[in-house]
């Protein structure tokens, strides 16, 4: 993982932290923040892979409405 990936990823981390309607989702999010402040954490892999699929899911549409013409 780059330090660019890992900097977005956080950065995302207090979007998450602010809006998930899911407790889990939103207690991971602040413990992730809460340890990124550390200068010598680094992520564990399951770390890295919850943070991703939780951002990806930030950019899913939610509500995909399809109209036929």
């Amino acid at each position: 993982m780059s330090e660019s990936e890992l900097e977005r990823l956080i950065h995302h981390m207090r979007t998450i932290r602010g809006t998930a309607t899911d407790a889990w989702a939103k207690g991971f999010a602040g413990s992730i923040l809460r340890q990124s402040r550390k200068s010598t954490w680094r992520p564990s892999e399951k770390q890295i892979t919850m943070m991703r699929r939780l951002v990806s899911q930030m950019f899913e549409p939610s509500d995909l409405v399809v109209i036929d013409e």
